[in-house]
């Protein structure tokens, strides 16, 4: 049998991922054997969320052959401490009930490679809440806002590590029929995202690319056991590392985006089969045109194909961001959306070569006034209904345990208030949310 060395690569690739399976492996049962929570994460074929998904066409489908579409709401878990946010100030259970109440059947759960990188670095042991608290918050405000945790979340304790927080949010989703996609948002934990911050690029100061698989492979594998992850990015954002003008001026390009997403999406697939994989773009996920109309990933000559995912070519997905919020001609953001992405979903343009489920998986406005009724919010919610697209609004959140070295940080385009207790804009959630997610919620 003739090899390829393209096909040689790849397998190499997926071998290497196999070994590191093997081994990551022990290191996962060595702490997740030893949990203090009961987690009912057990889910059957012929139950919901009836995965695994798969993708035809325009669409993602459930094993039932069923349409699912994601109208959604982003929770971050990549800042400093390294769960998800607003635990001290609520429950798990009331989060997810708070946004199932909406007609919101997703979430995009944020992490950071940095707390695979410390598990590994610590024999496969992770980390404590409480001892992430304090690093990140300090010896004062630490151990008291890690009191308010454990009094909201009274299933937690001194032994609960930061996974197991993750495995508690993706058990309530299941409970509650929630999807959620996992985010890889970042790799130093920290407030995403900026062009200097030393995460932009592979190969950028705090973005090692071997690390950075191994932790998209680490979370695909420790996904298994949550019924309710259905898919995973691959990195949030990707952007010019202004910090490295040499890696700036010979890196960052379509052609070398594409030599670091197969081995991202190689590794999911690897560690888990049955997950979706999300591509983003380039300029903070802003677009991925080329991939849509199939033209050359520059500086090279080389196109996307599918047959470089082979036996998961079913499994990709696109998602772009949009933050053009001082928009104020909806016809002209619509084209903009279009011919960043969303042409995918069009297999009736010419001009389309690949054709995939698209996803806008940021977007968000100041919850504080009536942005909400502008034209960037109700362009971007006409057009997400008349795509039948899906959808992860930025962001839940109504606060940050802490947020570019302010703690307690309140967050104005947060859907909930500082305290996570009500919706900071009650006529948005009405007038808005609801409607948009009634319009687009599948599955």
């Amino acid at each position: 049998m003739i090899v390829s060395a393209g096909s040689a690569q790849s397998v190499i690739m997926r071998h290497y991922i196999v070994s590191l399976l093997a081994f990551g492996s022990g290191l996962f049962s060595s702490f997740s054997s030893a949990s203090p929570l009961e987690v009912n994460n057990e889910a059957r074929a012929d139950s919901w969320p009836y995965g695994p998904l798969v993708t035809s066409g325009r669409d993602m489908k459930n094993a039932r052959g069923d349409n699912v579409v994601y109208a959604g709401t982003n929770w971050p878990g990549h800042n400093e401490v390294m769960i998800p946010e607003g635990l001290q100030y609520q429950s798990i259970e009331t989060i997810v009930s708070k946004i199932k109440s909406t007609g919101m059947n997703a979430i995009r759960l944020t992490y950071a490679i940095q707390m695979i990188d410390e598990i590994y670095a610590n024999n496969g042991q992770d980390t404590t809440v409480k001892a992430s608290f304090t690093k990140a918050l300090g010896l004062t405000n630490g151990p008291k806002v890690y009191s308010q945790f454990l009094a909201k979340n009274p299933s937690f304790n001194d032994n609960t590590t930061r996974l197991q927080v993750f495995d508690a949010v993706a058990a309530e989703c299941l409970k509650q029929k929630v999807f959620v996609h996992l985010d890889n948002h970042i790799s130093r934990a920290t407030w995403c995202c900026s062009t200097n911050d030393g995460n932009s690029w592979f190969g950028d100061r705090d973005f090692n690319v071997e690390n950075w698989t191994r932790g998209l492979a680490y979370m695909a594998n420790h996904g298994k056991n949550w019924p309710a992850l259905t898919s995973m990015s691959l990195r949030n954002e990707l952007r010019k590392p202004d910090s490295n003008s040499t890696l700036s001026s010979q890196s960052y390009n379509w052609r070398d985006w594409y030599t670091n997403i197969k081995k991202g999406t190689n590794a999911i697939n690897s560690a888990n089969p049955d997950v979706l994989i999300f591509l983003s773009g380039l300029d903070f996920d802003t677009y991925i045109t080329p991939i849509v109309q199939g033209t050359a990933l520059t500086p090279g000559s080389g196109k996307f194909s599918i047959a470089d995912f082979e036996g998961y070519s079913n499994k990709l997905v696109l998602e772009i961001h949009n933050y053009q919020n001082s928009a104020n001609n909806c016809n002209s953001l619509k084209s903009s959306l279009y011919n960043s992405g969303f042409q995918a979903l069009h297999a009736d343009d010419s001009n389309t070569v690949n054709v995939f489920p698209v996803l806008l998986t940021e977007f968000g406005f100041d919850m504080t006034g009536n942005a909400w009724q502008g034209t960037y919010a109700t362009c971007i919610a006409s057009y997400l209904a008349e795509q039948k697209a899906g959808w992860f609004i930025w962001v839940v959140s109504g606060s940050y345990y802490i947020r570019s070295g302010t703690q307690d940080y309140d967050e104005t385009w947060g859907l909930l208030k500082h305290d996570w207790s009500d919706w900071r804009s009650s006529a948005y959630i009405e007038g808005g949310l609801k409607p948009l997610a009634k319009a687009t919620a599948q599955g």
